[in-house]
C-alpha cells in the first residue's frame, strides 16, 4: 500500500468508493468537485488517496485555510480532517491510521495546533461524526486520540398540509400589538440586515444572506421581523445551498426574544414554503437548545452527530 497526494486521474474511483464506504452520504462527481477541490482552500498536499497495487482503496481530505474567512480570518492554529473513508475489504490494515498520520504531520507543519473532523466553514460535509451511521469511526476516532465533545443534530418536517396553529395566531395577534411586524425580505433593507446579522451573529449569516441577495433569491427566501420603529429585530432564511427545501438560519435580537418572535417567524416560514410547493424542511446542524426549540414546532432529529477534536 502507498499514500499519495490526490490526483484527478483518480477522481472517478474516489467517488465511487464515497458512495461505497459513506453510504449514509452519496455523492455525485459534481458536488465533490464544488464543496472539495472548487474549494478555495484545496491543497493537494493536503489530500492524500491510498493504492493497493493501483487500485483506490482510501481518501483523506484535510484543510488549513490560505484565505481569510470572514471575521474569523485565517485561524491560524486550526486545521480540519474533512472527510476520510477506507475500502471495507481493507480496513483494519493500517490504511486509515497511515492516511491520518499524513494527514496530522502536514497540517503540523503549516502550523496547526489542534483537528476538528468534519466541522469546516463554510464548505463542510459533514458537521462532526454520525453516531448512529459511523460507529466504526467514532471508534477508530477515539484510539487516535480525538476527545469527543457536544451533539448537534440534523432535523426535518414534512410540510403538506401545513396550517399555522390558533395558537400561533394568537402569539402573532399580541406581537402585532406590541409594534412587532413580519414581512418578506425587500432590499430596501439589503445594508441593515447585512449589519444586522454580522453584529448579532457572526460573518456566517451575513454570508448567507449576502449570496442570496446576490443570486437576487433573497425576496423569495428571507423574512423579516421589524420592530415598531421599522428596525431589523429578526431574520430567517432558507435554501442557502440552493436547495429549496434547506431551511436556516433563524435568529433574534437578544432583547425581544421573551416576546416569542422567533416561535413566530419559524411558523411563518413553513407556511411560506408551503404556499411554493415546498413540502419538506430540513437543516444539517443545530445544538441542543435548537432541538428543542425546534421539537416543539414538530420537527423531527433524524440525524445526530458528535464535535470531534485533537490537539496536535
Amino acid at each position: 500500500m502507498i499514500v499519495i497526494n490526490y490526483n484527478q486521474s483518480h477522481e472517478k474511483e474516489v467517488v465511487d468508493l464515497w458512495n461505497k464506504t459513506l453510504t449514509a452520504d452519496p455523492i455525485t462527481v459534481h458536488k465533490f468537485r464544488k464543496q472539495a477541490l472548487f474549494d478555495d482552500n484545496f491543497d493537494s498536499e493536503l489530500c492524500f488517496i491510498a493504492l493497493e497495487e493501483q487500485k483506490t482503496v482510501g481518501f483523506l481530505l484535510a484543510t488549513k485555510r490560505k484565505f481569510p474567512y470572514l471575521e474569523r480570518g485565517l485561524e491560524p492554529t486550526r486545521g480540519w480532517i474533512n472527510v476520510m473513508f477506507v475500502d471495507e475489504k481493507y480496513q483494519r490494515q493500517g490504511i486509515g491510521q497511515a492516511l491520518l498520520q499524513r494527514a496530522e504531520e502536514k497540517l503540523k507543519s503549516m502550523g496547526a495546533e489542534t483537528i476538528t473532523l468534519g466541522a469546516y466553514s463554510p464548505n463542510y460535509f459533514f458537521p462532526g461524526i454520525d453516531k448512529d451511521n459511523y460507529r466504526s469511526a467514532i471508534e477508530f476516532f477515539d484510539k487516535l486520540g480525538y476527545k469527543a465533545g457536544e451533539e448537534s443534530y440534523s432535523m426535518c418536517k414534512d410540510l403538506h398540509g401545513y396550517r399555522i396553529s390558533e395558537g400561533t395566531l394568537a402569539k402573532l395577534s399580541k406581537a402585532e400589538e406590541a409594534g412587532f411586524s413580519f414581512i418578506n425580505f425587500e432590499y430596501k433593507y439589503a445594508l441593515e440586515l447585512l449589519e444586522f446579522l454580522k453584529n448579532e451573529f457572526g460573518g456566517g449569516w451575513k454570508r448567507n444572506a449576502l449570496i442570496s441577495m446576490q443570486n437576487n433569491n433573497a425576496e423569495d427566501c428571507i423574512l423579516l421581523v421589524l420592530n415598531r420603529e421599522q428596525k431589523i429585530v429578526g431574520f430567517c432564511m432558507r435554501m442557502i445551498d440552493g436547495n429549496p427545501m434547506r431551511f436556516g438560519p433563524i435568529g433574534v435580537k437578544e432583547e425581544v426574544r421573551n416576546y416569542g418572535v422567533g416561535g413566530i417567524l419559524f411558523d411563518i416560514m413553513q407556511l411560506e414554503m408551503e404556499k411554493r410547493g415546498i413540502y419538506h424542511l430540513y437543516f444539517v446542524s443545530t445544538d441542543e437548545p435548537g432541538r428543542r426549540f425546534y421539537e416543539r414546532h414538530g420537527v423531527k432529529v433524524f440525524r445526530t452527530y458528535v464535535d470531534y477534536r485533537k490537539t496536535i
